[in-house]
């Protein structure tokens, strides 16, 4: 089931019918939420030992964590933002960006960016506020920091950049979209020497010097009869090898672009609502019913698919050598063999759903759950 907080409207610049708020009540009932399978008794095939946890608080927002080398850097909703050593979860800075968060974090090592729910880019470093900057509109996508700049994909479908050192608006543009937009992480990347920004239903190339747009590549196109139906956006994580991107539009489709061209490889029908991840052979979902689903990345045929973790509420995929990583509403990380979907192990965190999809930081796995809890795990 979707959730009313799933969605916000555009700002005015889009007109939205007030028949979209029956659709969003209908949308948000739990009432009739299917029973998670059953969980199989663990045998470990592979082995994995817990390597540390730390506490950053609480998160009720979709965050993600900001892997740069040997360093994570984790956000709570109520503004505080730490970095962790990798190896040891020791904190090497700390801040707060004075407001609760809508997104983050973003980073090159040297920056690391946020936004607050009053629409403010926060940009520190080394645990020490550099600058702020008001913006327009609501932001639900960790910023990008890259090649000296900060770059912000906003609710209102704008992506705007910022000096990295000084805070000084470059340059912004703006497309046209439906009227709703998904309350969750979109696509905001660097390939190369393009932007790479998922607006609506459209992978799109962005010159980042000037905001001038390279190339625009649809993956899905919208449907229905009612705002959600139409609802379309490329949400994050992605796959990415070399300049090809592979990304899911929710609710409609996964498809593949290649960025050096702007074409779409292929993309095929897939209701789902979380992102991707893969490497140059196959690419992994976990779908809204829960279902894990392998697709080949060369031409999009489905492999395999797995409905061992049906209904649990799962997160984006993170592919880490034979395994693919998972985290549930439970607490769980489950991982699963990349052939078949078969259980490989299962690790526990505090009971609380794990709400930052798995990253690989360094050799170690790392995830977050609602509580606040960093949990890292050393694969052998």
């Amino acid at each position: 089931m979707l959730s009313s907080r799933q969605f916000v409207t555009r700002p005015a610049l889009t007109a939205v019918l007030a028949a979209s708020l029956v659709f969003l009540t209908a949308c948000s009932s739990s009432s009739g939420r299917p029973k998670p399978a059953e969980l199989q008794p663990v045998v470990a095939l592979v082995g994995v030992k817990p390597a540390w946890s730390a506490q950053i608080g609480a998160l009720d927002f979709s965050a993600e964590a900001q892997v740069t080398g040997s360093v994570v850097t984790v956000a709570s909703s109520r503004g505080q933002v730490s970095a962790l050593d990798v190896s040891s979860g020791r904190e090497l800075w700390r801040a707060d960006a004075k407001g609760e968060l809508s997104a983050g974090v973003g980073g090159d090592g040297q920056q690391a960016a946020v936004v607050t729910t009053e629409n403010e880019l926060v940009v520190l470093a080394a645990g020490r506020e550099l600058w702020r900057q008001k913006l327009s509109a609501q932001v639900f996508t960790a910023p990008l920091v890259a090649g000296g700049r900060v770059f912000v994909l906003a609710a209102d479908r704008s992506v705007q950049a910022f000096d990295g050192q000084t805070g000084r608006k470059l340059w912004s543009q703006q497309r046209p979209g439906e009227a709703l937009v998904l309350q969750q992480p979109g696509v905001l990347m660097a390939v190369r020497d393009t932007l790479v920004v998922g607006l609506s239903s459209r992978l799109t190339g962005l010159n980042p010097s000037n905001g001038s747009i390279r190339w625009e590549a649809p993956l899905a196109t919208p449907r229905g009869t009612n705002d959600v139906e139409r609802l379309v956006d490329l949400v994050g994580r992605v796959s990415r090898v070399d300049d090809s991107v592979c990304a899911r539009a929710f609710q409609a489709a996964i498809g593949c672009v290649q960025t050096n061209r702007g074409t779409v490889s292929w993309s095929k029908p897939s209701n789902g609502y979380v992102g991707v991840h893969g490497d140059a052979a196959t690419v992994f979902s976990t779908e809204a019913d829960g279902r894990l689903v392998a697709w080949r990345r060369a031409d999009g045929e489905r492999l395999w698919s797995s409905d061992r973790l049906q209904y649990r509420r799962l997160t984006a995929p993170l592919l880490l050598g034979r395994s693919i990583a998972i985290g549930d509403d439970a607490g769980f990380v489950h991982l699963l063999s990349r052939e078949d979907g078969s259980l490989l192990n299962r690790l526990s965190t505090d009971g609380s759903p794990i709400v930052v999809a798995p990253v690989l930081a360094d050799g170690v796995l790392i995830v977050v759950t609602r509580k606040g809890g960093v949990f890292a795990f050393r694969p052998e």
